[in-house]
């Protein structure tokens, strides 16, 4: 049996078998599961369930007034907040000076490249597809752009899981990896439902910005630990 030796992507490909193999079939699946969504979209077929869930979320009374307590708009204006530009921006910005501050000056180009081209995938998406924004329900959030993919799920799922990935390699322990990872999910999973409560999205508009945000993710994260193992991106302090 021949062992592979070096730094070549043969090499680096056999050392993490598994993980690739999970990882390319999730972005395979994801990829071919949003085409499919998108075609769905476009020819109509969604339309009668994305109705009924942007309505379900108000009053059958008025129509302008959310489900639930007085304090839950707030809430909800709140969380899509998590995934507006501007958070995400300084959340970026934040992680970049910290890694300029420990001179992973690589990782801060490969975290600033993710980000900026999960923008550049999502904004060129939305001019392609150009779905119209929900006018069943007044809005409870400013739009400027068109409805699908939402923006707002896909950048939460590229910023967020990539700093959950970022912080998962600063962590020894099983528990504490996947509590940085589940918190990465839970974020992203509220920025999402927020936006068809706030009336802006509908449903498969959310599906189709997490599936797209979670590819993207996962090709950036392989680049990521490849290039790593080429010595191109700094290693962890704990490797």
């Amino acid at each position: 049996m021949v062992t592979p030796s070096g730094n070549g992507p043969i090499s680096w490909l056999a050392g993490h078998v598994n993980i690739v193999l999970v990882a390319v079939l999730l972005i395979v699946g994801g990829t071919w599961g949003f085409i499919e969504l998108a075609d769905e979209v476009r020819e109509g077929d969604t339309q009668r369930f994305d109705d009924w869930a942007v309505r379900a979320m108000r009053r059958a009374d008025d129509p302008s007034r959310p489900i639930g307590p007085h304090w839950l708009p707030e809430v909800g204006r709140d969380l899509t907040a998590l995934g507006g530009v501007a958070v995400l921006s300084l959340t970026t910005a934040f992680v970049a000076g910290y890694l300029l501050i420990v001179r992973k000056y690589h990782a801060m180009w490969l975290v600033l490249a993710a980000t900026l081209g999960g923008l550049l995938i999502s904004t060129l998406l939305k001019h392609l597809i150009d779905r119209a924004r929900p006018d069943l329900v007044p809005h409870l959030s400013h739009v400027y752009t068109s409805s699908f993919p939402s923006g707002h799920s896909m950048l939460s799922a590229v910023v967020y899981l990539t700093l959950g990935a970022l912080l998962t390699r600063l962590a020894s322990e099983r528990r504490v990896k996947l509590y940085f990872l589940a918190a990465a999910l839970l974020l992203t999973f509220l920025v999402g439902v927020s936006r068809v409560y706030m009336g802006v999205h509908y449903p498969t508009d959310v599906l189709a910005g997490w599936t797209a945000g979670l590819v993207w993710a996962l090709l950036c994260w392989l680049v990521a630990r490849y290039l790593q193992r080429r010595g191109a991106v700094e290693k962890d302090a704990d490797e």
